[in-house]
């Protein structure tokens, strides 16, 4: 009897990291292979061509347009890998702006996805995250043009220790298989985690001490744990548990739509920030930077939406998913 109620929780516990796994995999594997076919087709080339001016008003060089266009359609450590063979000599400046960029747009089409099955529009997603992305770009560039700062060369980890990745299709395929085992032992260690939280009453009390923030940007108590786990671990992590709950109706519809836009500026806030730190990006930038500039960017947003948009335009914006 005491064996059965051990086994019971794991048993449930893995039902539902699979669910919510599965929930995320039939949105990524497509996508994944989009991707693959684009950049074998030379479509990522092409974008990054398009993307040239853009570089030039944020204070880039033109060549890093093939960086961002790499990271928006497939993932920051792409877009590192790309510049890594760009062999470039970069200022501090330079590559806390690219790197604040790729930091708030990246991997657009699987994350993109993953927000439209939470019923937020895939538009309003793109929307948000490359303008948000050029803003704070152009935003750094002022400032690094007004008062000087951060002028000194940079210092890229990643540039003195590049490795040489595999290449070929079965190596691609490998590596993806990979991170999609990743994500399902990720998302079993959050649930549980959230449970033994939710036990010691520990995630009543963040979301005591984090819903009058949160609420300013029109996120609910529902939902503060959730984002925060996606704030601080990932989107596709605290989105997939998002798409859950929003599925279930145990949060509504407008409040989704906050916490995922603030989850598109603001994610991966440790992992994603280490990763840009490699190119020697100025901390400061990159860390707070990024935070107030999301919190700022997502209270006007949702300060828009609550004057702005009536029930007849909500669409457009967000839907409900119950029972979807």
């Amino acid at each position: 009897m005491d064996i059965q109620k051990l086994i019971e929780p794991i048993y449930r516990l893995l039902q539902d990291s699979a669910r919510v796994s599965w929930t995320l995999f039939r949105v990524m594997i497509p996508t994944l292979l989009v991707i693959k076919l684009t950049e074998e087709l030379g479509g990522i080339t092409y974008l990054s061509q398009l993307l040239e001016p853009l570089m030039s008003a944020v204070g880039l060089p033109s060549e890093l347009g093939i960086v961002w266009a790499t990271t928006l359609l497939v993932n920051i450590f792409s877009g590192l890998l790309v510049l890594v063979n760009l062999n470039m000599e970069l200022s501090v400046a330079e590559v806390s702006i690219l790197g604040s960029m790729m930091l708030i747009a990246h991997s657009l089409p699987i994350e993109g996805a993953i927000a439209r099955q939470a019923g937020v529009s895939l538009w309003s997603t793109l929307l948000v995250r490359i303008a948000g992305s050029f803003v704070f770009g152009f935003l750094l560039f002022q400032f690094y043009q007004v008062t000087g700062a951060s002028q000194e060369p940079a210092f890229s980890v990643l540039q003195q220790a590049a490795g040489v990745a595999d290449p070929s299709l079965s190596g691609w395929a490998i590596a993806q298989l990979k991170n999609l085992g990743m994500i399902y032992v990720t998302i079993t260690a959050l649930l549980l985690m959230l449970r033994i939280l939710k036990l010691l009453g520990i995630e009543a009390l963040m979301a005591m001490l984090l819903s009058p923030f949160l609420k300013v940007l029109g996120i609910s108590r529902e939902a503060t744990n959730l984002t925060m786990v996606g704030v601080t671990l990932g989107l596709s992590y605290g989105g997939g548990l998002l798409i859950e709950e929003a599925r279930k109706g145990h949060i509504q519809p407008r409040d989704i739509f906050c916490s995922i836009m603030l989850l598109n500026l603001l994610h991966s806030l440790i992992e994603d920030t280490m990763l840009i730190l490699l190119t020697g990006a100025d901390f400061t930038v990159v860390f707070w930077g990024r935070i107030v500039f999301s919190i700022v960017f997502v209270g006007l947003l949702s300060l828009f939406i609550r004057l702005m948009v009536t029930e007849r335009y909500q669409r457009y914006f967000y839907r409900s998913v119950v029972d979807q």
